[in-house]
């Protein structure tokens, strides 16, 4: 049989953030275990770690083609069999023109299909109702795309209940932060007033220095540290994890992190309040009011404040949240989705 020749299409940079990179990344070792060539065509842009991800398995990257025809071109001269389109930016026109030159089409979505016409759609997010033909849809946590280094890491159980009197707590939000979550959201743990060691990731530079401007209260240490291959093990070890509610909420519960989420962009919206109101993580509000200076703003922080302080100081609290969210994702959806590809990749070419 020969070797099946796989694209993904997606781009990371400070503004787009490292998410869709991130999830198409996780296609492409599940595509390499397999005995795939996997190739990356889009921009990384100022985003180091996500570049030396790429580096670590050998994927090369070429420039994005952007318009459907210059997709189709790059296909040939590729050899491609599979392309995976994972962005919000591309001519949706694109998923069909691949298909007509005969490429067997992934779109990773989020809510909708944007009018692609694509042969497999992946939606992981909870109780998606998109408008696409369901013999053609994959959706659900259980198609929830996790890299190596997450699946390997889940435990074999949920969190048990335990106390500690200085609970240890990591605060991330995506791989730039594009939003500006971290100050805001470190300023509100601590506002808190309980001990605890806190590890933030921080994204970009500028984020470093408005943490430095932070003053921790009795008992409270600020530990920044910039973007790690280590994420999965610094997970394992929090009591707590407080984050943005994007394609890392599907890493945190297949790890059964006890987390607290943010909604720091409209397009994480509906996908924050399903796995809020499924009980999989405790819900801290929308990023633009928590950081309103009116008394909706005041309000929303408040709120956000007694919710952390109570996750901080009940471990049973943290242990129920483990427990959904590590019975929500079990790890194999890439396995499952490139199992749905390649079927079809046989199919087309019987």
């Amino acid at each position: 049989m020969n070797t099946v020749r796989v694209g993904l299409r997606c781009d990371a940079g400070p503004r787009r953030g490292v998410g869709h990179l991130v999830r198409s990344l996780a296609l492409g070792e599940e595509f390499l275990a397999r005995g795939a060539r996997v190739e990356m065509f889009g921009s990384v842009e100022a985003v180091g770690w996500a570049a030396a991800q790429l580096t670590a398995r050998g994927v090369p990257l070429h420039p994005g083609p952007w318009p459907p025809a210059e997709l189709v071109e790059t296909a040939r001269r590729h050899r491609l069999d599979v392309m995976v389109l994972d962005s919000y930016d591309l001519d949706p026109a694109g998923a069909g023109a691949l298909r007509a030159a005969g490429v067997v089409t992934l779109a990773l979505v989020d809510g909708h299909t944007r009018g692609q016409d694509a042969d497999l759609y992946v939606d992981q997010n909870l109780g998606t109702r998109i408008d696409a033909p369901p013999a053609r849809l994959l959706a659900g946590a259980g198609y929830a795309l996790l890299r190596d280094s997450v699946v390997a890491a889940r435990p074999p159980a949920p969190r048990p209940a335990t106390p500690v009197a200085r609970p240890r707590v990591l605060a991330f939000f995506g791989g730039t932060d594009a939003a500006g979550a971290a100050p805001l959201l470190t300023r509100l743990l601590f506002a808190t007033g309980h001990p605890m060691e806190l590890t933030v990731v921080v994204g970009r530079p500028g984020i470093e220095d408005e943490l430095a401007a932070v003053t921790p209260g009795r008992g409270q240490l600020l530990r920044p540290v910039p973007p790690t291959d280590e994420l999965p093990a610094l997970i394992g070890a929090a009591d707590l994890v407080v984050s943005a509610a994007g394609t890392s909420t599907w890493e945190l519960c297949c790890l059964g992190a006890p987390a607290a989420l943010v909604c720091v962009v409209d397009n994480q919206r509906e996908s924050y309040h399903r796995v809020v109101a499924h009980g999989l993580a405790a819900g801290l509000g929308e990023l633009p009011r928590l950081a309103d200076d009116g008394p909706t703003g005041r309000a929303a922080r408040a709120a956000a404040a007694r919710t952390l302080s109570g996750l901080l100081s009940s471990p049973s609290r943290r242990a129920a949240l483990s427990a959904r969210a590590w019975s929500a994702v079990d790890g194999l959806g890439r396995r499952r989705v490139v199992d749905a590809v390649l079927a079809r990749f046989a199919a087309s070419t019987a």
